[in-house]
């Protein structure tokens, strides 16, 4: 199995141990209530009572176990809770999610749920934000943001990434941008500022931001040759683009599949470093310690 599952532990004792994070908020699992939105009863119970057929358990591409059902209804509701505390302070994270296969009726990818779609929907069915930008930068395409809101003229899918790779079939975004095989950080990061100009011709009152770094060139699933620095800096970038214009934006990880491990931690590390200096900013000038707002 590809799928890194330590990484969820190690990034969440990262920001502790480098003071990025004092606390955390802690997530309780997402209600049926609030998944329904997104996906099929049905689907969600095969989930909930690990009743999913072994063909359907193969494509998520790892079996359903109580772990596995337990971190993915809690990783679903901390998108869920990241994305209310991103209302109040206009930067949070979870750190976990981005599972952006997953669609209505099955998983897919390593994705179980779809908690960015399900957060999206939350917040528009509580009349919390009316437009939505989802903004996946994972190198696999957003194919379940795009499924799921094929139909839906307030959230915007918009997915940056590496054409030649999973999924062999494409579905349709709003806006698919698709970047060639060993792209490099100067045309990727150019690439990626010409489109924030485009999408910044619309209004949005709220951002999803699917911070995948498997664009890096030490990826196994990659394909592309992004540098840390490169990865570093489209995390300010989108932030800064965002944040300038007082847009809530709630980062989720995405992927990320490192032949170190340990440089997996900090390249998801990145996101969270890159919000919190914003809190870093606001509280020097508030004279309160940092950790009282940092929100993850």
């Amino acid at each position: 199995n590809k799928f890194p599952i330590k990484k969820f532990g190690a990034l969440a004792n990262h920001l502790l141990e480098t003071d990025v994070v004092k606390k955390f908020h802690l997530p309780k699992e997402c209600s049926i209530e609030t998944m329904k939105t997104s996906h099929s009863l049905k689907y969600i119970n095969d989930i909930k009572n690990k009743t999913l057929d072994i063909k359907a358990q193969k494509k998520i591409g790892f079996p359903i176990n109580d772990s596995v059902v337990r971190r993915s209804f809690v990783a679903t509701g901390g998108t869920v809770l990241a994305s209310k505390l991103a209302l109040d302070s206009k930067l949070a994270c979870n750190t976990a999610g981005g599972s952006h296969h997953a669609t209505f009726d099955f998983g897919a990818g390593y994705c179980v749920f779809n908690d960015t779609a399900v957060a999206a929907n939350y917040l528009k069915n509580k009349g919390y934000a009316k437009k939505i930008l989802i903004l996946d930068l994972d190198v696999h395409q957003g194919n379940g943001n795009s499924e799921i809101f094929q139909n839906d003229k307030n959230v915007l899918t918009f997915s940056m990434h590496c054409a030649s790779n999973y999924p062999a079939k494409k579905s349709k975004s709003d806006i698919d941008v698709e970047l060639a095989d060993n792209m490099e950080d100067n045309e990727y990061l150019n690439i990626l500022n010409e489109n924030l100009k485009r999408l910044n011709q619309n209004k949005y009152d709220f951002v999803f931001y699917v911070a995948g770094v498997d664009i890096h060139y030490n990826d196994r699933l990659g394909k592309l040759k992004i540098t840390d620095e490169g990865i570093n800096k489209r995390d300010q970038i989108v932030i800064e683009n965002f944040y300038s214009k007082k847009i809530p934006l709630c980062g989720v990880l995405g992927g990320g599949y490192n032949n170190s491990f340990d440089k997996l931690i900090e390249l998801h590390s990145m996101l969270h470093k890159n919000c919190a200096k914003y809190f870093w900013m606001v509280l020097t000038l508030d004279g309160l310690n940092l950790g009282t707002k940092v929100k993850t």
